[in-house]
């Protein structure tokens, strides 16, 4: 390249450059240290995961649209309280490193012990049983009637009187098992019924 060129493609040398050089410690360059990040993110995680097993089963059923603004909130409030001062791609993966693998590390340690498991995640809480609500617990819980039956009906109860048995589950989901007689037939069980129906009318034909 001749003086000439070199000359004339300096400023844009520069230009580019200039642009470059701030920009990579804004990316690499912690204003935290590393083991306040570890620190921040595993004391984070751990106070959310209390917060869960304390208001968990109400809060993650998502009973009504405020439960649904407190979940989408959530990561929102606590962010600022991981990331500190740093914003850097280097303190994000980081952060995101150290979550996984708290996550996976308590997870498998919750499936070789039950007891770690009942303080994580707890136990099943009853909800009806055989037609009738047991109060107590949707009390404890602070869901009401009006909410249960609302989540019946989406498990295809159109009544209480039609449960025989439903729980909430540690992660908010809710298992409901009908009584037989108010158990909907499925088309395999249906045709099953007309051919055994069909078959005595035959024998008895003959």
């Amino acid at each position: 390249m001749s003086l000439t060129a070199a000359a004339a493609l300096a400023p844009v040398t520069s230009l580019v450059t200039g642009a470059v050089d701030p920009l990579l410690p804004d990316l690499f360059v912690m204003d935290v240290s590393v083991a306040e990040k570890i620190v921040r993110t595993v004391l984070v995680y751990l106070g959310i995961a209390v917060l869960i097993r304390v208001a968990g089963k109400r809060l993650m059923a998502q009973m009504n649209n405020l439960d649904l603004v407190v979940v989408l909130l959530l990561s929102n409030v606590v962010q600022n309280a991981i990331i500190g001062n740093d914003v850097t791609l280097t303190g994000g993966l980081i952060g995101a490193t150290v979550l996984v693998l708290v996550n996976a590390v308590l997870d498998r340690w919750a499936d070789r012990s039950p007891r770690v498991r009942w303080l994580l995640e707890g136990t099943p809480t009853s909800l009806v049983r055989d037609g009738a609500v047991i109060d107590a617990d949707l009390r404890r819980l602070g869901i009401t009637r009006t909410e249960l039956r609302e989540a019946l009906r989406q498990q295809g109860a159109e009544d209480v009187s039609e449960v025989a048995f439903a729980e909430i589950e540690p992660g908010g989901s809710i298992h409901v098992d009908l009584r037989p007689e108010d158990r909907g037939v499925s088309w395999a069980e249906f045709e099953a019924a007309v051919e055994r129906l069909s078959a005595l009318i035959t024998a008895e034909r003959r």
